[in-house]
């Protein structure tokens, strides 16, 4: 059975504050911190003897102090034992909600945009383009598309030059003019975040492949992984086997595509290493 303590206002009186509050917490059976009190009168010691005050204040129970019986204790226990089945049962079912909801796709890695430039298939494939029209039709429409897009950008280049190259199965794309090397950026950093994004667009809606010069940037960069290959190609043609140092970007398809023509016979083929990064593997092919 429950019983209440006594909560009704009190009324204390003594010489001091200190006094009249431990009257209160005594009276009231509670800590002073559980008691709300109220100053009625603060004391005041007077004048030679006159206008002495007592301190008066009211003071109740802030908090309700119940006392239970062992049996309502066992109840209450019984009770949040319910309480705790009933919320492991409602998340159980949010879970299981979860569960069925179908998982988004991941994004795709932006290294996977040029998986035809990085083929490892020893011969590359074309497909038809998706499009049906003649290069000229073709020329006009992306010249369009590309120069409506940059029209945009504050920087002073001239009208973006486009051709079909590649017996039909390459787009070039040209950007030349005054700022145009800001389009290169730091390492070739911008060179090829653009080059991701064209890629993507014209492999997408033409099916075909992308070759882009900003500023002779490509054509700089061709210069020096032949440069580069060189030694490398006769080490193969002596020991036939190499692996390139780490490449980058463009250079992965520049490389690829030179040695693959050196050596049709041999397996030539990108690979990644544990951090992401690009090489090419030559090595005879395996019986």
């Amino acid at each position: 059975m429950l019983e209440r303590v006594n909560t009704d206002l009190n009324t204390f009186e003594g010489n001091t504050l200190e006094e009249v509050y431990e009257k209160a917490s005594q009276s009231l059976n509670c800590s002073i911190t559980n008691l709300e009190i109220e100053i009625i009168q603060a004391p005041s010691k007077g004048f030679l003897g006159f206008f002495v005050k007592k301190a008066i204040i009211t003071a109740k129970i802030k908090i309700p102090i119940v006392k239970k019986t062992f049996s309502k204790i066992q109840s209450h226990e019984t009770s949040g034992d319910t309480l705790a089945s009933r919320l492991k049962t409602l998340n159980e079912e949010k879970n299981q909600e979860k569960i069925n909801v179908p998982k988004m796709v991941k994004q795709i890695q932006k290294e996977k945009l040029f998986d035809e430039f990085y083929s490892s298939q020893a011969k590359e494939t074309y497909n038809e383009p998706l499009i049906k029209s003649n290069n000229n039709e073709l020329i006009k429409n992306i010249s369009k598309e590309l120069n409506n897009l940059f029209s945009f950008l504050c920087y002073d280049i001239d009208p973006i030059q486009v051709d079909i190259i590649d017996e039909g199965k390459t787009v070039y794309i040209e950007f030349s003019g005054a700022d145009c090397a800001l389009l290169i950026g730091k390492e070739g950093y911008r060179y090829k975040a653009l080059s991701y994004i064209l890629f993507n667009w014209i492999n997408e809606k033409y099916n075909m492949m992308l070759r882009l010069e900003v500023a002779q940037f490509l054509s700089n960069q061709e210069s020096a992984i032949l440069a580069y290959l060189n030694p490398v190609i006769e080490t193969i043609k002596k020991e036939g086997y190499f692996k390139t140092k780490i490449l980058d970007g463009i250079l992965v398809h520049i490389a690829l595509s030179k040695l693959r023509e050196e050596f049709p016979d041999k397996y030539v083929a990108v690979k990644t290493t544990q951090k992401g990064e690009k090489y090419i593997l030559v090595n005879e092919y395996r019986k």
